[in-house]
């Protein structure tokens, strides 16, 4: 018996010269991701009450709260009630996802519990 190992030559690996563009994408990804973090969620429990309690919010407020919530979550702020001068909303700023909703007359009389911050725009 031949127990001798062979070694067989290989053909050597060329490397890829096929260049790419990484930074295109990467940028492009990165600006999507940061778009879409940045951007107001409103969970459908929520939905359903703005619905229910006829409370509308213009799109230039939207921004603001949006905004607000932002400038919150980098101060470390979990959960905020946003006053405006129709609605008090309950805020996740971490998730930046709206969690409920109400009409300010409503608000009036509700004791809110596990907020640490507060938002008022007025």
């Amino acid at each position: 018996m031949n127990y001798r190992v062979q070694f067989l030559p290989r053909a050597p690996l060329l490397p890829n010269t096929q260049q790419t563009q990484k930074t295109t994408s990467q940028s492009s990804f990165r600006e999507a991701l940061s778009e879409a973090q940045q951007t107001l969620k409103i969970s459908k429990h929520a939905q359903q009450r703005l619905e229910e309690r006829n409370i509308s919010i213009d799109e230039q407020q939207w921004t603001l709260i949006q905004q607000k919530v932002l400038e919150a979550k980098q101060k470390g702020i979990r959960d905020s009630l946003v006053l405006t001068n129709q609605a008090a909303l309950i805020v996740n700023a971490m998730n930046q996802t709206v969690i409920t909703a109400m009409n300010r007359e409503e608000a009036q009389t509700q004791l809110f519990t596990n907020i640490n911050g507060a938002i008022i725009l007025e």
